[in-house]
């Protein structure tokens, strides 16, 4: 199969080009992505609780443990003691990292608007559409599951 007709190549290139490109933008502003991607998914008023981030980014712990004492070495947050959980520590923004989560905003949105400047609204709702579905078959275990073990067989030997 081409790479011009594998969907996962085509995915994946397309998410290394965004991944550079914000990466780019992120270096101007002595940060990176991942901080950025951090930065927007933290509650701005009431901060997040730290084991509640990794699932909400499909982060693994380990990358977020890393970046969370990066950030906080930077001043960008603070860890405070969970109220609803003693056990717990939430993820709050300080006011220089509620300053930079609006810098990482203005670009997703920037991003965002360009695209669809460029991309019909159908083109747009396709797209939506298929990333559900292919999420959705992933989550389903329906790609390596026993039903697509058929496929894959047939394709192997007939090829």
């Amino acid at each position: 199969m081409s790479k011009e007709v594998s969907i996962d190549h085509q995915l994946r290139a397309t998410w290394q080009a965004v991944a550079k490109m914000y990466n780019e933008q992120a270096t101007k502003h002595n940060t990176t992505m991942a901080t950025a991607f951090v930065l927007l998914n933290i509650d701005k008023q009431n901060g997040t609780p730290s084991t509640a981030l990794g699932p909400l980014m499909g982060m693994e712990p380990t990358s977020l443990s890393r970046i969370l004492k990066t950030m906080e070495d930077k001043g960008v947050i603070s860890r405070e003691k969970n109220p609803n959980d003693g056990r717990g520590v939430l993820i709050k923004l300080t006011d220089y990292g509620k300053e930079k989560r609006k810098v990482s905003k203005a670009y997703v949105i920037q991003f965002n608007e360009i695209v669809k400047e460029n991309v019909s609204e159908e083109e747009l709702a396709g797209f939506f559409k298929v990333t559900s579905t292919i999420n959705k078959l992933i989550a389903d275990r329906h790609i390596y599951g026993t039903v697509s073990n058929k496929t894959v067989k047939n394709k192997l030997t007939n090829d």
